[in-house]
Formats: C-alpha cells, sequence, structure tokens
C-alpha cells in the first residue's frame, strides 16, 4: 500500500494512544470518577470508542471520543464536495471538559484526517484538521497567556507563520454571530491541512500530532490552579449561564455538530459536548467592574495573549 494509507493508520493509532494518555491523566487529576467506555459501529462502515466522565471531584462532565467511519459518502456531502458518487475515510479524536469549580475554564479539542477516493478507488482529496480552545467563566490572564503560548510553542516548531495564522482562524470560528461575542479566549483552529508544494502530508502529520501532544500541558497546570479556589452560588449561576452561550455556538454554529446531526450520526457522541446544568436567565447583564463583565469584555474585543 501506498504512503497515504500508512499516514491513515499511523493517525489512527495515534488518536487512540492519545485518547489512553489524555482519559489516563485526566481521571488522575479528578481523583474520583472514572472513565465509562461505550464501543459502538456505524451502519455504514467503521465505529469508535467514546470515553465519558460523570460528576467527578474536577470535572462535572467531560468525554473524549475516537472514531474511523467510512464508506460511500453521505448525500450532504456529495452535494458539497460537487460529486456524484464517492467513498470515504474519517478518523478523528474529539474532547470537551466541563470542570465543577467556575474557576476552572471549559476546553475543547480535536484532531481528524479525512481522504475521499475517485471511482478507481485512488486518493482524490485529503487533509488533516483540528485545533484546540479554551472557555473561561472567570478571566485569569495569566491562563491566558499559559494556554496561547504552549499553542504557539507547538506550532513554533513547524513554522513561524502557523500561529497567528490558527489564531485568528480560531477567534473567527469560534464566535457566536448572533451574540456579538466569540464562545471563548481561543487557541487554535485548522482545516483542510493538504499536501503541496511546501509540505508534505508527513509533514501535516508531524504538526497535527505536535498540537495534538501539547494538549494536556496546554490545559492541566491551569486545573491545578484554579480546582481548589472558593466560588459561591453567584459564581455557579455565572458559569451555568455562559454555558448556555456554549450550547448556543455547538448548535446553531458548530459544522461538525451540524454535520452529525444532518448525517445520522450517533447522538450520543455528538451531544456529548454539552454540558449537564445551563441556564438561560432573560436579558442578564452582570454588574458594571464585576470580574463577568471583564470576561464579557474580552469576549467581545478578543485579543492576543503571546
Amino acid at each position: 500500500m501506498g504512503t497515504e494509507t500508512s499516514i491513515k493508520q499511523r493517525f489512527y493509532d495515534y488518536i487512540c494512544d492519545l485518547q489512553d494518555r489524555i482519559t489516563t491523566a485526566l481521571e488522575a487529576e479528578d481523583g474520583k470518577a472514572a472513565f465509562r467506555e461505550d464501543l459502538w459501529e456505524r451502519p455504514g462502515g467503521g465505529g469508535g470508542r467514546t470515553r465519558v466522565l460523570e460528576s467527578g471531584a474536577v470535572f462535572e462532565k467531560g468525554g473524549v471520543n475516537v472514531s474511523a467511519v467510512h464508506g460511500a459518502l453521505p448525500e450532504s456531502m456529495r452535494n458539497y464536495f460537487g460529486v456524484n458518487q464517492a467513498d470515504f475515510y474519517a478518523c478523528g479524536i474529539s474532547l470537551v471538559i466541563h470542570p465543577v469549580n467556575p474557576m476552572v475554564p471549559t476546553v475543547h479539542a480535536n484532531w481528524r484526517y479525512f481522504e475521499m477516493y475517485d471511482a478507481a478507488g485512488n486518493i482524490a482529496q485529503q487533509w488533516f484538521g483540528g485545533g484546540q480552545d479554551l472557555t473561561p467563566y472567570y478571566l485569569f490572564e495569566e491562563d491566558a497567556e499559559h494556554f496561547h503560548q504552549i499553542c504557539k510553542a507547538a506550532c513554533d516548531r513547524h513554522g513561524s507563520e502557523l500561529y497567528p495564522k490558527f489564531k485568528a482562524e480560531c477567534d473567527s470560528y469560534f464566535h457566536n454571530a448572533h451574540r456579538g461575542e466569540a464562545r471563548g479566549i481561543g487557541g487554535l483552529f485548522f482545516d483542510r491541512l493538504r499536501p503541496d508544494d511546501s509540505r508534505s502530508e508527513t509533514d501535516w502529520y508531524e504538526f497535527v500530532t505536535e498540537i495534538g501532544d501539547s494538549f494536556l500541558e496546554a490545559y492541566l497546570p491551569i486545573v491545578q490552579r484554579r480546582k481548589d479556589m472558593a466560588y459561591g452560588e453567584s459564581e455557579r449561576t455565572w458559569q451555568e449561564i455562559r454555558r448556555g452561550r456554549y450550547v448556543e455556538f455547538n448548535l446553531v454554529h458548530d459544522k461538525g455538530t451540524l454535520f452529525g446531526l444532518k448525517t445520522q450520526g450517533r447522538i450520543e457522541s455528538i451531544l456529548m459536548s454539552l454540558p449537564p446544568k445551563v441556564q438561560w436567565a432573560y436579558d442578564h447583564q452582570p454588574a458594571a467592574g464585576s470580574p463577568e463583565e471583564k470576561l464579557l469584555e474580552v469576549l467581545k474585543n478578543p485579543r492576543g495573549w503571546v
């Protein structure tokens, strides 16, 4: 088989190992709850390994999913790509972690690989995509700087132009346009990373796996700094109101969620990203000069952190 097949298998093996590393580290950090594993099969071909943690000491809900699916391209994707008939292969890892303490941010990440084949079975298109982003409820600038510095360092090892490009794409993508505010303080977002004259598929594989390897270093130190901080009912209420914005983004704007819902994907895995307790308070406005207002100012005017 060709290099493309080896990249496909290498990446699938990588995301399975990364899932193990991340769930092991999160369980150790939580100290109470364990991930429940759910193996599933897709009727059209392939399947996945969903792991969900609930009601922990540190993490209220978390999911880390791996999937690898293949078969005939769904009609919605055929229309999108402008093809009559094609087969595809897609694999990836996706995670969302919702903490108990409002001082600890929610985090999301995913890394994925896609191939589409022509009638003869040759690869017609292939690319990597993914990213990682942070959604705080209370703004600690040192946390935002740490997260972005880890993202930048991982990018810089593959080209100094990558971090500013993918940071800007993240700010643009994770934006609740109907609210006029960002979902969080950003990170990295990239899609359709294809082999070309400047980078091969192996180069993009090395880049994407470098970003995946950086995730725990980017997130866990923030958890450790904030998980024991004091909070009360008002902070918890604010957390649940902001979680409502998170839900709005995922159900209104997020391409992956919408694609899964429109193509009859596995609903439990698709909606794993939603937090367990959420509020929608009518016309809620934080007090002037409050920490809550400070967060909103940054969400309405994204800025650089490194």
